[in-house]
């Protein structure tokens, strides 16, 4: 199983995980006309220090939480592989959705 971001980061992406993860396995990119966030389920080695980085706990646990998301990532993994990196919105920006929650 592989960690994988959900719904709550489309149109936030903090990105504030990227820096932690020590095998650069997440990727940015556009979804749906909105910045959003993924994690190649092939290179996540499945370590989990992106989860707390998270400050609207868009990252989920396993693919079994959300396997329509954890389908969506795998599906943009090519897509958003050679994107350039972006830089991170501060951790405490007040999110963009109504839906989300800084914790």
């Amino acid at each position: 199983m592989t960690f994988v971001i959900g719904e709550k980061c489309l149109g936030e992406r903090y990105a504030t995980c990227v820096s932690v993860c020590p095998v650069d396995c997440m990727h940015p990119g556009e979804y749906k006309g909105e910045p959003f966030l993924i994690i190649d389920p092939e290179e996540c080695i499945d370590c989990g220090v992106c989860q707390p980085e998270c400050p609207i706990d868009a990252i989920l646990e396993s693919e079994d939480d959300d396997p329509v998301w954890a389908e969506i990532n795998a599906e943009l993994t090519e897509e958003f592989k050679n994107n350039e990196p972006v830089e991170p919105r501060p951790a405490n920006d007040p999110p963009r959705r109504s839906d989300n929650v800084l914790r």
